[in-house]
C-alpha cells in the first residue's frame, strides 16, 4: 500500500513537471544583462598660481550648463540600449534589454606647475570635487539599474507589434529619468549651500588654507 502510495504521487509529479516544461517552452526567457558603465574624465585647463587665481579662472573657462551658467565641473552621460522584444500568443514581453552607458566627468586641470602651497590646496579641492561629481556618476548607474529592473520583463496582451509596450516603456523610462534629475538637483543644493562641503572646498582653495 505504501508503495503504491509512492508510485501515484510520482505519476502525478511527473505530470506536473511535463506541464511545466510545456508552460516554459510557450514563455518568453526573461534574460539579465551583466554591463558595467564606461567611465572617463576630461579635463579644461585653467590658469594661476595662487587659489584666487585658479578660481577665477574656473569662472572665465568652467564648462557651460544649460548655455548659460559656468560651474566648476559636470558630469554628463550617454545611454544607449539593445533591447530584445518576443510575441508569444499575441502578447509582447521584452525579455532583455542591455544598457550601453557612458560617463564623463568635467573638471579643471591647472595648466602650469603649482607653487607647492597652492598645489597642496588644490589638491585637497580637486579630490572634493572629483567625490562630489562620482556621487552623480553612481546616480546614473542606479538610475539605469532601476530602468532594467522595472522593464525587463514587461509584457503586454494583445500587442503583436509592441507598440503599446515601447509607449509604456518610454514613460516609464520618463519618469525614472526626471526622478534622478531631482535627485541630482537636490544633491547639488545641499552641496553647494553655504557652509557646505563645496562652499568649504571653494573658500579653502581661495583662502589658502
Amino acid at each position: 500500500m505504501f508503495t503504491k502510495c509512492n508510485s501515484g504521487v510520482g505519476v502525478r509529479l511527473k505530470t506536473v513537471a511535463v506541464l511545466l516544461a510545456a508552460f516554459s517552452s510557450l514563455s518568453p526567457a526573461i534574460a539579465r544583462a551583466d554591463w558595467q558603465a564606461v567611465e572617463q574624465v576630461k579635463t579644461y585647463a585653467i590658469a594661476g598660481k595662487s587659489g584666487a587665481e585658479l578660481y577665477a579662472s574656473i569662472g572665465e573657462r568652467g564648462p557651460l550648463v544649460g548655455g548659460k551658467t559656468r560651474t566648476v565641473a559636470f558630469t554628463n552621460f550617454k545611454l544607449t540600449w539593445s533591447r530584445k522584444y518576443e510575441t508569444v500568443s499575441g502578447a509582447c514581453t521584452l525579455v532583455s534589454a542591455r544598457p550601453n552607458l557612458t560617463i564623463t566627468y568635467t573638471l579643471p586641470k591647472p595648466a602650469e606647475r603649482l607653487p607647492p602651497d597652492t598645489a597642496k590646496n588644490w589638491d585637497t579641492f580637486i579630490t572634493g570635487i572629483r567625490n562630489h561629481e562620482n556621487v552623480h556618476g553612481v546616480m546614473i548607474k542606479d538610475m539605469v539599474k532601476a530602468i532594467e529592473t522595472a522593464s525587463v520583463g514587461m509584457s503586454v496582451p494583445g500587442d503583436r507589434d509592441c507598440r503599446k509596450l515601447k509607449a509604456d516603456l518610454t514613460k516609464r523610462l520618463s519618469e525614472l529619468s526626471l526622478a534622478q534629475r531631482q535627485r541630482s538637483r537636490e544633491f547639488d543644493r545641499a552641496e553647494l549651500s553655504e557652509g557646505a562641503n563645496i562652499h568649504q572646498l571653494i573658500l579653502n582653495l581661495v583662502n589658502g588654507s
